[in-house]
């Protein structure tokens, strides 16, 4: 069955990727009316999510985001098929950096690194920085239910550069290349909501106590890994700009959680800057009622 889906998918996803961006954005617009005014795709968990965290804000102010984040969402997902046929060319162009001699000089004092950054904006198209690094670059993900569509995306990684491992493979694999003196770097999408008893550190995030992934915290300590945050900015539609911040660039010399504290403010900032390209279908909150058992730490 897996097959017989890509197999019947597959092709359509191909014959999109290689149309015009000016084409993809019309069908993005089109996709905009049937996800969001016809059937709205999880518009009560957006819309509670917002009114959560932006209690101040009236309705008429979360509505307009509600909006603006549908219209990415679509331009997102237009752009993620678009990625198939993309050039390396055209990536490059679309997904630019500010100041990436910042990481081209962790990489000559020969650290290898751990890239945090959170669902906003373009997560997809960072696969860019493949093209500027000497590093070894790794995508740390949750592989597809569907084996062959996971290997497509798997070789679509590859081309620009990035090899992706599953979030189990990651101790594992960093430890392998640490004895080697590989250098490598790491990606890592670090707002997502671990399951309450799993959690080690519970904070606030956009003012609503939850709690934390803290695994590329604790692999980073271990490993002595450097640690930078990837600010992503939407420029203009299609086109995405990032910065690094070093958070740790050595990250036994930081108490148990200081790191992931300083990547969730970081990412608290690029919402207030412009909530409209965060992630809000996604369930971040919902633990946010347990209450933790303890604190504990990292060793």
């Amino acid at each position: 069955m897996q097959l017989l889906v890509f197999t019947l998918v597959y092709p359509f996803l191909r014959l999109l990727s290689l149309l015009p961006f000016r084409v993809i954005y019309v069908l993005s617009d089109a996709c905009y009316i049937i996800v969001y005014k016809i059937f709205g795709y999880r518009k009560k968990v957006v819309n509670a999510n917002l009114k959560l965290v932006f209690p101040n804000k009236n309705k008429q102010e979360i509505t307009a985001i509600e909006k603006e984040f549908y219209c990415h969402l679509c331009d997102m997902f237009l752009e993620m098929i678009k990625t198939i046929g993309i050039s390396q060319k055209q990536l490059q162009q679309r997904f630019t950096f500010t100041n990436i001699e910042l990481f081209q000089n962790l990489e000559k004092k020969g650290k290898s690194t751990m890239l945090m950054f959170p669902h906003y904006a373009s997560w997809e198209w960072s696969i860019a920085l493949g093209q500027h690094i000497k590093s070894k670059g790794y995508g740390i993900y949750q592989p597809l239910a569907n084996r062959y569509f996971d290997e497509m995306v798997r070789r679509l990684r590859s081309k620009f550069g990035a090899t992706l491992i599953a979030t189990f493979q990651t101790k594992d694999i960093v430890e392998k290349n640490k004895k080697e003196n590989v250098l490598a770097s790491y990606g890592i999408l670090s707002d997502q909501s671990p399951m309450p008893h799993k959690a080690l550190y519970w904070t606030e995030f956009m003012g609503i106590t939850v709690p934390v992934h803290t695994g590329a915290e604790t692999i980073s300590k271990k490993q002595d890994l450097a640690v930078v945050f990837l600010k992503v900015k939407k420029l203009k539609r299609g086109y995405y700009q990032g910065s690094f911040k070093v958070l740790a660039e050595n990250p036994n010399q930081y108490k148990d959680f200081e790191i992931s504290q300083a990547f969730l403010a970081e990412t608290e900032k690029s919402i207030q800057e412009n909530p409209a390209y965060y992630f809000w279908t996604h369930r971040r909150w919902k633990h946010r009622n347990k209450t933790p058992e303890n604190f504990k730490t990292l060793d």
